[in-house]
C-alpha cells in the first residue's frame, strides 16, 4: 500500500531559482537563505521518496486568464520547465507518475473534489524552485512528481479549510493505491509578501511565526482563517499559504517537526520552510 511519510512546506520565490542558476548561492545576500536548506537537502538524501505530490500555483505558464482551474492535477508522464519570459530554467525534466495521478484523480473526484485533469503542461518556478531547494542541482530529479496546481491568483481562491479537506482526500486516495510507494506531499508558496501597491514589500514576521506554530499544532482551527485576514496581515500574495493546508491535511493529526526555517528578506519576501514527518507512516 502507498503511504504518505512526510510533508514539506517552502516558499517558491523565483529569485531563489535565479540565484541557484546563476551561481549566487555563496553571495552575502543569499547565503543565509540557502544555509536554511542545508539540513533539508541532507534529510532528503536519507528520505528520498518514490513520488512527491507537489502543491503549487501556476504563474500564467500553463494557465492564463482564459482558463484558471481551482484545483488541477498533472497526469502526464513528464513535465517540461516553463519559459517564464527569460527562457526555461536549466533544470531536469520533471518525471510524472501517470498511474498514481490517474488513481488520485478518480479517487478525489469521486470524493466530491472537482480536480481538473491536465495531460499536458509545463511547470514553472512554483514547482521547480522547491525541487532545487530540496534536491540541489542533479542531472535528473531523484523521484517522480505529480503536480497539483491551486488557484491563488484569480479571485476567488479556495479557502484554507477547502485546501485542508483536499489534503485529507489526497491521503485517502494514496492509501487506496495498491503499489508499495513512499510518498511525500509538499505545499509551496508564501509566506507574507506583497508585490504591488502602497504596501509592496510588506512582511509580517509575527503573523508568519504564528502561522508556522499553528500549522503544526492546530491546523484545523488555523484553516478557518478568512481570506481577508491573509490580505490584511500577510499581504496580497500571502493567500498562497492556503496551499500549505493541502500538505498539512494529508498528514496525521499529530506530526513530528524535524526542521523549521524562517528568513527575511529574500527578494523582498519572507522565506518559510517546514519538514514534518508522519510518525506511524515512516518505512
Amino acid at each position: 500500500m502507498a503511504r504518505i511519510t512526510a510533508g514539506v512546506s517552502t516558499s517558491h520565490i523565483p529569485a531563489v531559482g535565479a540565484a541557484i542558476d546563476l551561481g549566487k548561492m555563496e553571495e552575502d545576500y543569499w547565503k543565509p537563505v540557502f544555509k536554511g536548506y542545508e539540513f533539508s537537502k541532507d534529510w532528503m538524501k536519507r528520505n528520498t521518496p518514490d513520488v512527491v505530490l507537489l502543491v503549487y500555483n501556476d504563474h500564467a505558464s500553463a494557465f492564463d486568464l482564459s482558463f484558471v482551474p481551482t484545483f488541477a492535477i498533472g497526469c502526464a508522464g513528464e513535465f517540461q520547465p516553463a519559459d517564464e519570459g527569460w527562457g526555461p530554467r536549466k533544470v531536469p525534466t520533471v518525471q510524472g507518475h501517470p498511474e498514481l495521478a490517474s488513481h488520485i484523480a478518480q479517487s478525489v473526484i469521486l470524493d466530491e473534489f472537482d480536480l481538473t485533469v491536465v495531460n499536458e503542461m509545463d511547470v514553472d518556478h512554483g514547482l521547480t524552485v522547491p525541487m532545487s531547494l530540496m534536491f540541489g542541482q542533479p542531472d535528473a530529479w531523484p523521484c517522480k512528481v505529480i503536480p497539483i496546481a491551486v488557484n491563488v491568483v484569480v479571485y476567488p481562491p479556495p479557502t484554507g479549510n477547502r485546501c485542508y479537506q483536499l489534503g485529507k482526500a489526497l491521503s485517502r486516495a494514496v492509501g487506496s493505491f495498491d503499489e508499495d510507494l513512499n510518498i511525500q506531499i509538499w505545499g509551496t508558496g508564501g509566506m507574507s509578501h506583497q508585490l504591488q501597491g502602497p504596501r509592496a514589500g510588506l512582511i509580517n514576521k509575527e503573523f508568519d511565526a504564528h502561522f508556522l506554530d499553528k500549522l503544526v499544532s492546530d491546523p484545523e482551527n488555523l484553516a478557518q482563517m478568512p481570506h481577508v485576514d491573509y490580505m490584511r496581515e500577510a499581504g496580497s500574495e500571502g493567500v498562497e499559504l492556503v496551499m500549505w493546508f493541502v500538505m498539512r491535511g494529508a498528514l496525521n493529526a499529530e506530526v513530528e517537526q524535524v526542521h523549521r526555517f524562517y528568513h527575511v528578506p529574500a527578494s523582498n519576501t519572507a522565506v518559510g520552510h517546514l519538514i514534518l514527518e508522519n510518525p506511524d507512516a515512516t518505512p
